[in-house]
């Protein structure tokens, strides 16, 4: 059997997506600003596990059944509050700087994002839905080389029902570690796009999620803006977080010690950890 990888770009694609078979194939969801990233910090600083789920409901339903679960989400970007729930706010927003080993260790999270759930809710029937973020890659490209025979699909969690700049970028990233050793007929021009997207920026991936529409937001606003520069830095772990059949995200690590992941001083460009979670509480109370 021929190995096809390819990449979805769009929201508005996902319908099908539901309808194909999936069964010989390999998913990897990119929604690199901010969910997968968001999961792949919670899990490098400890977290067991991550629920997603499609919307408010249902996440304050299972915290209403596992009162020790936490909550993490987001709607236009913002923390989800009480006023949209009816009853309590939030415990986390979608800022990958708030999942810190104090506040995550050992604890289960129930997630729900305006694209990054919805993405991992069109692919739950392939074979291995695996989580991507930029921090992750090398493990991800691993990982689907490891499951020799299966098709690669890369979804791209894209923003509304548009693609997202970041995260072709990602996917172009992956495709560009894995297509060396493929032959050119099946490699889709899909992915032929999003490598040929990536490459220019290569050595700049910080520059090319500024430059997206969610990058630009997010820089523009001072107490997201670093989310940016975080998610932008690759192969910080060896996580392969995947999502079970039973719905639900764990991780597995590859032979590499895995090392959690510090809040990052990116002005004076250390791992300045204390100041980090100071930092982090002070942005968790002004409503990330």
């Amino acid at each position: 059997m021929s190995v096809r990888l390819d990449v979805l770009f769009t929201p508005a694609e996902f319908g099908r997506l539901r309808e194909q078979d999936l069964s010989q194939s390999v998913c990897v969801v990119f929604d690199v600003l901010r969910a997968t990233t968001s999961m792949v910090a919670a899990f490098s600083n400890g977290a067991s596990e991550i629920i997603p789920v499609a919307d408010i409901e249902t996440a304050i339903a299972i915290r209403r059944e596992r009162p020790e679960v936490l909550l993490a989400g987001e709607r236009q970007g913002w923390r989800i509050r009480a006023e949209q729930t009816g009853s309590v706010d939030f415990d986390f927003g979608n800022s990958p700087r708030e999942f810190t080993a104090e506040r995550v260790q050992g604890r289960s999270l129930v997630m729900t994002t305006t694209n990054g759930t919805r993405a991992l809710r069109a692919c739950a029937h392939a074979s291995l839905i695996l989580i991507g973020a930029l921090h992750n890659l090398k493990a991800i490209a691993d990982a689907v080389r490891k499951a020799s025979g299966a098709n690669l699909l890369i979804v791209c969690g894209g923003t509304y029902e548009e693609a997202a700049w970041e995260d072709t970028i990602a996917a172009g990233a992956l495709v560009d570690l894995l297509g060396s050793g493929m032959g050119a007929d099946l490699i889709s021009d899909a992915a032929l796009m999003a490598r040929e997207l990536y490459r220019p920026y290569a050595g700049r991936l910080e520059v090319a999620l500024g430059m997206s529409r969610n990058g630009r937001r997010l820089l523009s606003i001072p107490e997201l803006r670093d989310d940016v520069a975080f998610a932008s830095r690759l192969d910080m772990v060896s996580l392969t977080p995947r999502l079970g059949e039973d719905g639900v995200i764990r991780t597995g690590a590859s032979a590499r010690e895995v090392r959690p992941i510090a809040i990052i001083d990116f002005q004076n460009g250390g791992a300045e950890e204390g100041a980090g979670e100071t930092r982090a509480k002070e942005e968790t109370r002004s409503g990330l």
